[in-house]
């Protein structure tokens, strides 16, 4: 199998399938849908640190703390999609290629 960005992905999804709980293996889609949720909160405290927004922490994050957080995100939002569709790979491209078409029309 080449080295890829989603090949990489579909191996984290079934890491998580192999080492995920029993009792919740099941609500799998359910649980890595919410986890995008968990990762932006983090992005969010990060942000927070790295303009120094909460007057009571000060500055607390840096920038790089930011974009790790971010690609957290993006990550966690591909193994979402690769656990809910066989498909995620040509979904997101079919997607993006939409969005870029509907924001820049030919």
């Amino acid at each position: 199998m080449k080295d890829t960005t989603w090949s990489r992905v579909e191996r984290l999804r079934v890491w998580l399938d192999e080492h995920s709980d029993p009792a919740t293996a099941g609500d799998a889609k359910l649980w890595r849908v919410l986890k995008i949720g968990e990762e932006f909160g983090e992005v969010v405290e990060a942000m927070h640190g790295a303009v120094g927004a909460n007057p009571r922490k000060g500055p607390s994050h840096t920038w790089d703390d930011v974009h790790k957080e971010l690609c957290d995100v993006i990550v966690t939002g591909m193994v979402a999609l690769a656990t809910c569709t066989p498909d995620a790979e040509k979904l997101l491209d079919d997607h993006l290629r939409h969005l870029v078409a509907r924001t820049m029309p030919s």
